[in-house]
């Protein structure tokens, strides 16, 4: 299979349309990460998705919609749901809600759970797709499991072109990084996921408590212990870098470090740098012959709760910290 590069313009997106009420797969860009984009209520497009992205079928997808009163054909929204989606969408949130017995997503799609993963993308492209398709589209990030998540076409291209049958381009990811995601239950927010809204964003309109240890929560993506991964190790909260290794800075950092997600610190502008830097970083190390990357230590505040739980899902079983 060819995988075909469309324009984000309105032939584009129309195009894509085409292919994804033909039962194909679209890679989408969102202002989280590029999306594998299906049918939401096709069972053997979400089939694909999964076999594509190498992903098991018990692992719900996200499922992404136009307007707040999409979603409501799908799930029930209590009152603090209501206010989240209110406040945050269109926007990097996604919530975790019952499905309603007439949902038309098909049960593969919420990885066979009695819950839906939702979200309104900002991203100009990924709303005016989903506008033209009428439907909702199921969309995890466009990448091998487990893997590093595309913020770009190219990034999608490495993964899976041959596979799928085509990739809109819409530029460079804004935020970078996954949605957060929330399960709203009575009138608290269990944290299922930290990503670009954070927690103390969250926390003005409702408590927010985490997963209780040993409790896998409601079903959601991104709860694998080891995920976001490239194939070389990591170590993390490194000050420089030891024998065999490659320095991913941030902030004042040593000067050997090969790439910087932030030279001045902010948080922002790392969590849009992370994912492409690992890739390259990836890459260099590999063709050094297997070199470790080490990481320069994030601060654990705002999105920086979000990047680290992302550097040590990535790090999980390879390399210990210092």
């Amino acid at each position: 299979m060819k995988t075909t590069m469309l324009s984000g313009d309105t032939d584009g997106i129309k195009c894509a349309a085409r292919i994804l009420t033909d039962g194909g797969l679209v890679g989408i860009p969102t202002e989280t990460v590029y999306g594998l984009g299906a049918d939401a209520r096709r069972k053997s497009a979400v089939k694909r998705v999964y076999r594509a992205k190498g992903r098991p079928d018990s692992n719900p997808l996200i499922v992404h919609v136009a307007h707040i009163a999409d979603a409501e054909e799908f799930v029930d929204f209590g009152p603090l749901a209501l206010k989240l989606a209110e406040k945050f969408w269109p926007g990097p949130l996604t919530l975790v809600l019952p499905m309603i017995a007439s949902c038309p997503v098909c049960r593969e799609a919420a990885g066979g759970h009695k819950t839906l993963g939702l979200r309104i993308p900002s991203h100009p492209v990924a709303r005016s797709l989903i506008e033209e398709f009428s439907g909702p589209i199921a969309a995890p990030s466009a990448n091998i499991s487990g893997r590093v998540s595309p913020t770009s076409v190219e990034h999608v291209l490495a993964d899976l072109s041959g596979t799928i049958e085509a990739v809109v381009d819409g530029g460079p990811c804004s935020h970078g990084m996954e949605s957060t995601i929330l399960a709203p239950i009575g009138n608290e927010a269990i944290l299922l996921r930290p990503g670009a809204v954070t927690r103390a964003s969250i926390e003005k309109l409702a408590p927010v408590l985490d997963v209780p240890t040993g409790s896998p929560g409601p079903a959601s993506p991104g709860q694998l212990e080891r995920h976001y991964s490239p194939k070389s190790p990591l170590r993390l909260n490194a000050q420089s870098a030891g024998r065999g290794e490659l320095l991913l800075g941030f902030g004042a950092c040593d000067s050997s470090a090969k790439q910087n997600l932030s030279p001045s610190g902010t948080l922002k502008e790392a969590a849009h740098n992370l994912y492409g830097m690992l890739r390259q970083m990836d890459d260099l190390a590999n063709r050094s012959g297997g070199w470790t990357i080490a990481v320069s230590p994030i601060p654990e505040i705002g999105v920086g709760v979000a990047i680290n739980d992302r550097l040590r899902r990535a790090a999980h079983r390879t390399v210990v910290r210092d």
